[in-house]
């Protein structure tokens, strides 16, 4: 294909047509495309991945603009994996791009066909989902990968992947490992995750943004408008975190390259 020959031209300089080939191959899924998966759909993108499924059930929020890569004043409102897509075939529109508004949870688990696909990556926030896409990621034979806690981060330099059982400082990773244990369970087999041992407290109030552009349901005195609303997460949100996106872009954009650096071997 001769417009995929000029995007990728750097790419094959640095990796070659055997490994080219492999990432035109590859079937990635994504379950959370906010600030950290939806700069690692981009890269994923960007790298020469065609076939990408991206999985999230909200839509733009206003209060999104200030890390996720398809929120802009333009797309508030927007589905985000319609939003996401788009921009997303913008840069290879020969990309095979999956977009389910959709959750992840017990009742739609088994919708996704996990085992059709060769690489996992969680980047979602709900404790118990997460939990449950970790136990039956690990029983496929694709490559997972796994976003911890990227709230409440500044310091790029603090970001660290570990085997998950060995990640230290992360309240979320912290939390999900004592779930296993009360449930006397553990995923069938390790896995990597990214993360950082940094925890800053918010110094600002959790209140509404002040605009009638706000998808938060739960935003104090915010305004909402129940009619977009589909089963979004962060109606289910215990506390609404402070969040930079040169933090979570970090974190996604490692995920990507984790993918990378296994497709290379």
């Amino acid at each position: 294909m001769g417009i995929e020959r000029g995007i990728f031209n750097r790419t094959r300089l640095l990796l070659g047509d055997e490994v080219m080939a492999r990432l035109d191959s590859t079937r990635v899924i994504i379950f959370g495309v906010g600030g950290v998966g939806s700069w690692c759909a981009e890269s994923l993108v960007r790298s020469g991945v065609r076939h990408v499924t991206i999985v999230d059930s909200d839509r733009v929020c206003i209060t999104n603009i200030n890390r996720q890569l398809m929120a802009t004043t333009r797309t508030v409102g927007q589905v985000k994996v319609d939003a996401l897509k788009e921009h997303l075939l913008t840069i290879n529109p020969t990309a095979e791009i999956d977009a389910r508004q959709q959750i992840f949870n017990e009742d739609t688990a088994e919708s996704f066909h996990l085992d059709d696909y060769d690489f996992i990556i969680d980047a979602i926030d709900s404790l118990k989902d997460k939990l449950l896409l970790i136990e039956m990621a690990c029983r496929t034979k694709a490559v997972f990968f796994s976003s911890m806690g990227a709230a409440l981060k500044l310091d790029p330099t603090r970001i660290r992947v570990a085997e998950f059982w060995r990640v230290e400082g992360c309240p979320l990773a912290r939390a999900l490992r004592q779930r296993f244990r009360r449930l006397r369970r553990r995923p069938a087999h390790k896995f990597l995750c990214v993360y950082s041992d940094e925890l800053l407290e918010n110094k600002g109030c959790n209140a509404t943004c002040g605009t009638d552009k706000c998808m938060c349901p739960k935003a104090k005195n915010g305004p909402g408008d129940a009619s977009l609303l589909n089963h979004e997460w962060c109606s289910s949100k215990a506390q609404i975190n402070g969040t930079l996106m040169h933090v979570t872009a970090i974190f996604g954009l490692t995920i990507a390259g984790l993918v990378l650096k296994e497709i290379n071997k």
